[in-house]
């Protein structure tokens, strides 16, 4: 694993992660078992040199536009298609009072997210096998979360299908995307009749090159 370089801790400052060092420990260990098992396992494309940028400050970057729990709050999250436990590892890591929820439909990734969890002592993390529209189904998690995230998963329009029975009625769905995949999905939001409130970010600069805005999309409930 390359060494952090220091716009990339800029950029996790930035985010206001509740414990810097404990968090920084727990991405090293969840670097390297990821490019270990990456090996044999096809998890990711991005090299380890920008393992930080492209991974880490990526996934915190929701944290510039969606509120985290602090010490005194807590507050539930499920991540759709979390392939390689990514964002739901890292902010799992950041934020010790956000329970996050970490479902995709291959057991592999989500036995790999379960081993990768236990390695870095996150007891606010359980990764389980299932479909959102299955898992939307099940009483426990119906409505249940005011926070539901998808990262290089699907189509604006799949996924609102897919998660409308994960979140709760005042809660939000909130997609990783770039400026070229956001403004299609924007333009075919506005043109629905019965289009569910949503904003598009502001366009953040990720350390290293690249950009991250999101679609956030509420009243889906």
């Amino acid at each position: 694993m390359l060494e952090l370089q220091a716009a990339e801790l800029d950029f996790i400052r930035s985010c206001h992660v509740a414990d810097e060092k404990d968090f920084l420990e727990k991405c090293c260990i969840y670097g390297d078992f990821l490019y270990e098992t990456n090996q044999t396992l096809n998890l990711t494309r991005i090299p380890a040199e920008e393992f930080w940028s492209k991974h880490v400050c990526d996934s915190l970057a929701i944290a510039r536009e969606v509120k985290f729990p602090d010490s005194t709050h807590h507050m539930k999250m499920c991540d759709v298609g979390c392939g390689g436990g990514l964002p739901s590892l890292i902010l799992a890591s950041a934020f010790p009072n956000l329970y996050v929820t970490a479902i995709d439909s291959t057991g592999k990734k989500i036995r790999f997210v379960e081993q990768a969890a236990a390695k870095m002592g996150l007891t606010n993390l359980r990764a389980i096998q299932v479909r959102a529209n299955e898992l939307g189904h099940k009483s426990e998690f119906r409505h249940s979360f005011p926070l539901v995230t998808a990262r290089a998963v699907a189509s604006a329009d799949v996924l609102i299908r897919e998660t409308a029975g994960l979140i709760s009625r005042n809660g939000e769905l909130v997609i990783y995307r770039t400026p070229t995949q956001a403004e299609p999905e924007a333009e075919w939001l506005r043109s629905l009749k019965k289009a569910p409130a949503f904003e598009l970010t502001d366009t953040l600069e990720l350390p290293g090159g690249g950009t991250r805005l999101f679609l956030k999309i509420r009243g889906l409930g």
